[in-house]
């Protein structure tokens, strides 16, 4: 199969963003039985419009049915798998072999990918997942290029493995945390994320008495992990026999979705024309490093610990901030239509993203609906006007650099 970048799509909105910016294919959860709840989950009808917009670009939709399921979901999957074969889904992502042996039962010709839950280490395990009729592994994160090729070399089934984007203190993201500590169980999809709380060190002897260690005046965060980034590993991804290269999206943004599909899209084709010489342009460095991120890392897959903790006055950095949609153009007068995400005032001089370049947009004047001249735009999602001197392509973004 051609490689394909995989993005995440939480929402109608994303779907269509990933898919302007360079998906191959998008992945996302219905309003059931993924491990998504707090995102803006797809209902029936969403579900057929985005199988249909997706299809129309060529490109592909994976939903998630990857909770381990109890007895009473699995009473109330057949009809929900019916749904999706009826959506024209092109796979399903299944953790639990209970979910798996009822779709492949129910529609023996959807194709099912095993989700980076199923914690597929070996070559073995992955060899039942294909007798039983795998299409695809998500492999788990904790693997070497070595392994990985290894599980290549003896099985026929595809390859996926994540390239970007949050990784959490478990265990191919099997967390226990979440559902001891708030009754939010991470694997039916609804993490707390306890992994990024602020935690402090107490002796059971001295109760209320925190002592420090590294911490600043927010707390520490000895369990959270850096970002994984694989971005100059693609040649090596390739050889080891990865076709699906996947970006993790829990509740991102729609310029995070943009920004790192639009990098990795750029990145996989110089690849593929030349592996041999492929070096990471420095462009790509710059335009991660615009998403809110934590300090990056390559994980496990070059084999080596992924080190201790980052500094943390870099544990969440934030560059730059997403601001605005732009929504259309005015001619007669010359304004981008643009609808606000996070607030900025005229002075200020933004970015433009586009799913082909990157331009500079000094704020000289801003107008809102009524025509009025204002300074900013107070109010959440405002549509708002701009000067800009022609027309932007759909699906463009503003974003403002964040000073020190």
């Amino acid at each position: 199969m051609k490689p394909e970048i995989l993005a995440p799509a939480g929402s109608p909105e994303k779907l269509r963003y990933a898919i302007a910016y360079g998906a191959d294919a998008v992945y996302l959860g219905g309003t059931d039985f993924g491990l998504r709840v707090a995102a803006a989950a797809f209902d029936r009808e969403s579900m057929l419009s985005a199988v249909k917009y997706a299809h129309a670009g060529g490109v592909k939709v994976y939903v998630t049915l990857n909770i381990f399921a109890h007895n009473r979901d699995i009473e109330a999957l057949p009809g929900y798998i019916r749904e999706l074969v009826d959506a024209g889904v092109d796979a399903v992502i299944v953790s639990d072999p209970g979910v798996f042996s009822l779709v492949r039962e129910l529609a023996p010709n959807l194709k099912i990918h095993v989700s980076t839950q199923a914690n597929t280490t070996n070559w073995r395990s992955a060899r039942v997942w294909e007798s039983m009729g795998a299409d695809r592994i998500v492999l788990a994160r904790e693997l070497s290029r070595g392994e990985i090729k290894t599980i290549r070399d003896k099985t026929g089934v595809e390859l996926e493995a994540f390239v970007h984007g949050a990784m959490c203190m478990s265990y191919s993201g099997r967390c226990l945390l979440s559902n001891y500590m708030t009754g939010r169980d991470a694997n039916r999809g609804d993490c707390a994320q306890a992994c990024r709380w602020k935690y402090r060190l107490v002796e059971e002897k001295r109760p209320g008495e925190f002592f420090p260690f590294s911490e600043d005046d927010r707390g520490s965060y000895i369990l959270s992990s850096r970002d994984l980034c694989l971005l100059e590993y693609l040649p090596d991804l390739l050889a080891a026999g990865v076709t699906s290269f996947k970006i993790e999206g829990r509740v991102k943004s729609v310029h995070y979705v943009a920004t790192i599909t639009r990098v990795y899209r750029q990145a996989l084709d110089e690849c593929l024309k030349d592996p041999d010489n492929y070096q990471v342009r420095p462009e790509w460095l710059q335009e991660i490093s615009k998403v809110s991120n934590r300090d990056y890392t390559t994980g496990f897959f070059t084999g080596t610990r992924a080190g201790n903790p980052p500094p943390l006055d870099s544990i969440y950095r934030r560059n730059y901030t997403f601001v605005g949609v732009v929504r259309g153009y005015a001619p007669e007068r010359g304004w981008l239509r643009v609808e606000q995400r996070n607030r900025f005032v005229t002075g200020e001089e933004l970015e433009i993203l586009t799913p082909g370049e990157v331009f500079t947009c000094p704020v000289h004047k801003i107008l809102d609906e009524d025509g009025n001249v204002v300074d900013s735009a107070p109010h959440p999602q405002q549509t708002i006007y701009l000067p800009w001197p022609r027309p932007l392509p759909e699906f463009s973004l503003l974003r403002r650099p964040e000073t020190a």
